[in-house]
């Protein structure tokens, strides 16, 4: 399992769009369990998650990101977002 943070010049709003596109069915093929506007919860194979979840900071966003066994895959979301 691993935890990653960063900030965000994106809004919330994108952060998760972006998260979508990358885990959910168009890419990595993750289903989507649940999605708000701040965050969504995917799972992948057996005990396999990603939960990205974003809060407003300033003119951005911070972005955290929980997985396990996507651990390669979220590291490399998070370094495609600024």
């Amino acid at each position: 399992m691993i935890r990653l943070a960063k900030k965000s010049k994106l809004s919330p709003e994108e952060a998760v769009k972006r998260a979508v596109k990358f885990f959910g069915p168009g890419g990595l093929g993750m289903t989507i369990k649940e999605q708000s506007s701040t965050c969504a919860y995917f799972r992948g194979v057996g005990e396999s998650y990603v939960n990205v979840t974003t809060c407003a900071e300033g003119k951005g966003s911070s972005v955290e990101v929980e997985s396990r066994e996507w651990d390669k895959e979220a590291k490399e979301f998070m370094a495609k977002i600024r």
